[in-house]
C-alpha cells in the first residue's frame, strides 16, 4: 500500500506565519531592536565591528544604569560588545559599591531597635 503524504495544513500555516510576523513587530518596538536600528554595529568601546553572525555578542548599555530609561532618541543607550558591557558594570559596582539590580533588592532599613529598652529589662528586680 502506498504512503500518502500529508496535505498541508493551509490555515494552521496561515496562523504561524501571522504569529511570527506579530512577534517581530513586537520585537523591533523593543529598545535593543530599536538602538541596533539606530547605531551602528560598532562596540563604543573597542570599536568592534559586528554582522549578523555574531550580531547577539552586541549589546545594549544603559549608560545611567536605568532599564526604564528608554527615551525614544536613544540618548541614554550605547552599543558595547558583551565584554565592553561586563567591564561596565565592574567599573559601576567597584564606584557603588553595589551592583544595580542589589541596590533595587535592597531591603528597607529598620526603623525600630529591638534592643532599645534592654538596659531598663535587665536592670529590674526579679
Amino acid at each position: 500500500m502506498p504512503t500518502r503524504k500529508p496535505t498541508p495544513d493551509h490555515a494552521k500555516l496561515d496562523r504561524i506565519v501571522a504569529e511570527a510576523r506579530r512577534n517581530a513587530e513586537q520585537r523591533e518596538k523593543g529598545y535593543r531592536e530599536r538602538a541596533l536600528k539606530m547605531y551602528p554595529w560598532v562596540c563604543g568601546r573597542c570599536s568592534r565591528e559586528f554582522t549578523r553572525a555574531n550580531l547577539h555578542e552586541l549589546t545594549v548599555h544603559h549608560r545611567n544604569h536605568d532599564h526604564d530609561d528608554n527615551p525614544a532618541d536613544g540618548s541614554n543607550w550605547e552599543l558595547l560588545c558583551v565584554y565592553c558591557h561586563d567591564n561596565e558594570h565592574s567599573r559601576y559596582i567597584d564606584h557603588t559599591g553595589v551592583s544595580a539590580t542589589a541596590a533595587e533588592d535592597a531591603p528597607a532599613a529598620a526603623t525600630g531597635n529591638p534592643f532599645a529598652n534592654l538596659k531598663t529589662l535587665l536592670k529590674r528586680d526579679g
